[in-house]
């Protein structure tokens, strides 16, 4: 059975998450670690723990969520994967943290591309990839039926939904997105989300002001 880590790091207080199955094995999912001590901290804890990991998964690539990529890559030699509809975001995002007043010089490049046909394994456990556009255009979501959870990047929050005034989103696209692969997940789905505490399918259905009528 895979379990679920979180973190927040960064000025943005994004959710940094690692999977973990019964054998140490683990995904790193959405990096977002920015300063030094933030990269100390997450690989302390892998270390001290004795973790393996085995890929960088992202959900999608705006700098918040990527911060701490490159590092985690040249540390542990792990392949880093985001779906291929993401690679304008990847390939924009030195000039984004510009905006933000982040130094950002290492954009990392990936290794593979996630697919939402696939199936991806860690050990004898798998996770569905859905993939839910509108916050950004290759934004995806780890679904992982057994543990009733998923891990949804910035597609969903408590209460809210993402932002879709960055260069790619589209709010009728997300809108669709969360429709069609996310409110068809089982009402007690717990989702995970890149910012904030984690909610379920059933909850966001019934409070959410911005799904009222979807």
């Amino acid at each position: 059975m895979l379990q679920v880590k979180s973190f927040s790091f960064n000025p943005f207080q994004e959710n940094t998450y690692l999977i973990l199955n019964e054998q140490n094995q683990v995904w790193i999912v959405d990096p977002g670690m920015h300063e030094p001590e933030e990269v100390r901290f997450l690989q302390n804890f892998i270390d001290e723990n004795q973790l393996v990991p085995q890929s960088i998964l992202n959900t999608h690539a705006h700098i918040d969520h990527i911060f701490g990529v490159q590092a985690l890559k040249d540390h542990y030699k792990i392949p880093f994967l985001i779906h291929e509809k993401e690679l304008p975001v990847l390939n924009g995002a030195a000039g984004s943290a510009l905006l933000f007043g982040f130094d950002f010089k290492s954009t990392p490049a990936p290794d593979a591309f996630i697919k939402e046909t696939k199936t991806l394994s860690l050990g004898e456990d798998k996770i569905f990839i859905k993939f839910v556009p509108g916050h950004s255009p290759g934004s995806v979501l780890f679904y992982y039926p057994p543990g009733g959870w998923a891990i949804g990047g910035d597609v969903l929050f408590q209460g809210s939904i993402g932002r879709t005034d960055l260069p790619g989103g589209d709010f009728q696209t997300l809108i669709q997105s969360i429709k069609k692969e996310i409110f068809t997940l089982p009402d007690e789905t717990v989702i995970y989300p890149g910012h904030g505490g984690p909610t379920t399918v059933g909850a966001e259905k019934a409070f959410n002001p911005f799904l009222k009528d979807i």
